[in-house]
């Protein structure tokens, strides 16, 4: 399951964000949000992980990492409108096949 799901986030390209429960379907496991949160976890440096937000485009992430997960958004040329991502401008959109 985590393969999958770590596989479906490669994907997310530079300026564009997606949710934890649209990573978690295009991944083939739908309903499972909770999933893609432990599947990142321990793979910084190695996933775009910074491009999967809460629903709506909301940072969940506390303090530090929230803050650290913006900044690189905005480096990409992310848009926010208040605290969230302007996910009609940079929804990344996957071809489901399955």
């Amino acid at each position: 399951m985590f393969d999958e799901i770590r596989a479906v986030i490669r994907k997310i390209p530079r300026g564009k964000v997606s949710s934890y429960g649209a990573v978690a379907k295009a991944a083939g496991f739908p309903g499972a949000a909770r999933q893609v949160v432990w599947a990142l976890q321990g793979t910084a440096g190695r996933l775009p992980w910074h491009r999967v937000l809460g629903a709506g485009g909301k940072i969940l992430l506390p303090g530090a990492a929230g803050a650290d997960q913006a900044l690189r958004l905005k480096s990409e040329g992310v848009a926010f409108r208040g605290a969230k991502v302007r996910m009609d401008l940079h929804e990344f959109k996957f071809d489901i096949m399955k």
